[in-house]
């Protein structure tokens, strides 16, 4: 099994300081790296999903691999104003303040399997307000995963016992 993990840059103090900031982007540039982070979802979920629901910005690109590998459709969760037709929201909170994700009304039908997926898990609020947007298209949540998880923030926990798979694991900052 290749070792992702040495394909995450870390870059101190970005945004602010204090945060360390994990870098996908040497893992995406990586042709054998990202084949194996599509391979490993694509293995995880192969005949559990109908459709993917890739979550703004990283997650659409990682979304739409994963969704070509299972053979489904791709869902996209969008920062509000940036889908043209009738949407949901929901919203979460953030460290300072809140923010919103939209869907689309008819991106996900009736009772459809969904894989959540997105480049990483810190505290959950992103990927609890996209399960949230799911339930609101009467969709059903078959798990949420990401690249990389912060498992110091413990954003498992606000993902309602949903499945959650992730292929690096930070168990501190």
């Amino acid at each position: 099994m290749m070792d992702l993990q040495r394909y995450i840059r870390d870059i101190r103090d970005f945004p602010k300081p204090g945060i360390v900031f994990r870098d996908i982007t040497p893992l995406l540039a990586d042709s054998v790296a990202f084949r194996a982070t599509v391979d490993r979802f694509v293995e995880q979920y192969r005949g559990r999903a109908d459709v993917v629901l890739g979550i703004e910005s990283r997650g659409f690109i990682i979304g739409a691999a994963v969704a070509y590998g299972l053979g489904t459709g791709l869902a996209l969760v969008r920062k509000p104003g940036k889908l043209p037709h009738q949407t949901y929201a929901a919203r979460y909170e953030l460290e300072y303040g809140t923010d919103a994700l939209e869907i689309h009304h008819d991106a996900i039908g009736d009772r459809h399997r969904v894989l959540v997926i997105d480049d990483l898990l810190a505290t959950g609020g992103t990927a609890s307000a996209a399960v949230e947007l799911v339930a609101r298209c009467g969709g059903q949540v078959v798990g949420c995963a990401f690249v990389i998880e912060l498992a110091f923030l413990k954003g498992r926990a606000r993902l309602d016992g949903h499945e959650v798979f992730s292929l690096i694991r930070y168990d501190r900052p």
